[in-house]
């Protein structure tokens, strides 16, 4: 979660960061729900609702994260990872007739393309972001998502069920990520505060 040494550092503009991990845990949980809850997992299906969490997911992280990041090699591996997710979306979208071969083709190169950008922006930030952490373990999991996908039989329920479980743990993560990383800024600012600003002693500590 929050690295609380790093938060530290964080300026006025990136402290409002916390957002874009909760918002999208929000957007992940609704695919999750449905795939859960669906019992034809179509090739059709994987395709419409992967299709529409990459296009939401990638709007959000490329407008969000561009709003809340101080750092600009940061917003832009963002920007780059947002697009990546809104051609993918788009492209399912347009394509959800494709059959499994494609789904299997989107997912896997979208994990590998998202994950690694997500993944070495962790990396060039560590310890000096508090999100660095995060964007390390969501990187990771993208990838490693992306490859069991891609070296498993094809198989359409197992597919599709696969997607269904990385979304829920997307969503939980990232749900723990922000409300972890607001309150180790919030804790940082308070001792930031703390130290320009110390207590004065009271009258029993200057006799």
């Amino acid at each position: 979660m929050a690295d609380a040494p790093a938060a530290a550092g964080t300026d006025h503009r990136a402290a409002g960061y916390w957002t874009v991990p909760l918002v999208r845990a929000g957007v992940a949980v609704v695919p999750a729900v449905l795939i859960t809850f669906t019992a034809n997992h179509s090739p059709e299906f994987g395709l419409l609702v992967f299709g529409a969490f990459a296009l939401v997911s990638g709007v959000i992280v490329a407008v969000l994260s561009r709003r809340t990041l101080a750092d600009s090699r940061e917003r832009s591996a963002f920007l780059v990872q947002g697009i990546a997710g809104v051609v993918a979306g788009a492209l399912a979208l347009a394509f959800h007739g494709g059959g499994l071969g494609f789904f299997l083709y989107l997912v896997t190169v979208w994990g590998i393309v998202t994950g690694s950008l997500e993944l070495s922006s962790g990396i060039r930030a560590r310890r000096r972001d508090p999100a660095d952490r995060d964007w390390l373990v969501m990187g990771a999991a993208t990838v490693l998502f992306a490859i069991v996908v891609l070296v498993l039989p094809p198989n359409v329920v197992v597919s599709v069920g696969l997607l269904g479980a990385y979304l829920v743990m997307l969503a939980v993560y990232l749900g723990i990520a922000a409300f972890s990383l607001k309150w180790a800024v919030a804790a940082a600012a308070e001792t930031s505060v703390d130290s320009i600003h110390p207590a004065a002693p009271n009258d029993s500590d200057t006799q």
